[in-house]
């Protein structure tokens, strides 16, 4: 992690805690950072769980779908076949685009695209991307280093990553930034795109973990995102995105014509 943010998430971000706390949920429970990239200016709590590594769990898709373009594994257009074994959630029991797998969090297509790779080309495009502590683990762990905490990530250093994405100052070709953004979006109206992803670390003997990140461009601004909260129960896992959304128009990121 950065140097740089470390200290501007400790010292010189704007508190808004009280701003977590008006949406219902505990300040301790969480962590959230938001730096709008024209100014640098950065509105962050909870900072000492901001650097804090957890599993970055389906938010590794964003690097992964970079990984998979920037490679050649694959493209907008590649189908992914399901191989007909029914799965958890009925929305991965299907073929699946790039788009509808970074969409509807398909881990068998990504296992499949991580397998393809081998952790040579996984772990020297992480490493490229300064994301996280970069580990993949042995080869035994090519298909579940984000979802065991073998690779871990903070939410400042997502934020570190994602400013660099959507400034387009990753080692990535024109060509990817233009697909990866594509796909990433998630929302938008007539004056701004929300891009972005959530990711839910289940634990069976733990607290689970949310993730919500991303970044939203409203007008000349982007402001790019990084929540983490504890999950007691999936009741939360709406909060991820109710939470980040109220505190992106508290802080005005919604307000551009």
């Amino acid at each position: 992690m950065g140097e740089g943010l470390r200290a501007q998430v400790s010292a010189e971000a704007l508190d808004i805690g009280h701003l977590v706390q008006a949406t219902g949920n505990e300040v301790a429970d969480s962590t959230i950072i938001v730096k709008r990239l024209s100014d640098g200016q950065i509105w962050a709590s909870n900072p000492v769980r901001a650097q804090h590594r957890f599993s970055p769990a389906s938010t590794s898709k964003i690097p992964h779908t970079l990984i998979a373009l920037e490679s050649g594994i694959a493209t907008p257009a590649t189908v992914f076949r399901w191989d007909g074994v029914p799965r958890g959630n009925a929305r991965w029991n299907q073929d699946h685009s790039l788009e509808s797998a970074f969409k509807y969090s398909a881990v068998w297509v990504y296992q499949n695209i991580a397998r393809t790779a081998g952790p040579d080309i996984m772990s020297e495009g992480l490493a490229s991307f300064e994301y996280g502590n970069g580990n993949t683990g042995s080869i035994d762990h090519i298909t579940t280093y984000w979802l065991d905490d073998t690779l871990t990530i903070s939410a400042s250093e997502q934020i570190e990553f994602l400013s660099k994405l959507a400034l387009e100052q990753l080692p990535l070709s024109k060509a990817t930034y233009a697909a990866a953004k594509d796909i990433m979006k998630s929302d938008q109206n007539a004056n701004w795109v929300m891009r972005s992803k959530t990711g839910w670390r289940y634990s069976a003997d733990g607290m689970d973990i949310g993730w919500y990140v991303g970044w939203l461009d409203c007008s000349d601004e982007t402001f790019v995102f990084a929540l983490n909260m504890d999950m007691p129960d999936t009741r939360y896992l709406s909060k991820r995105k109710d939470i980040t959304y109220s505190i992106l128009q508290d802080i005005g990121a919604f307000n551009c014509d």
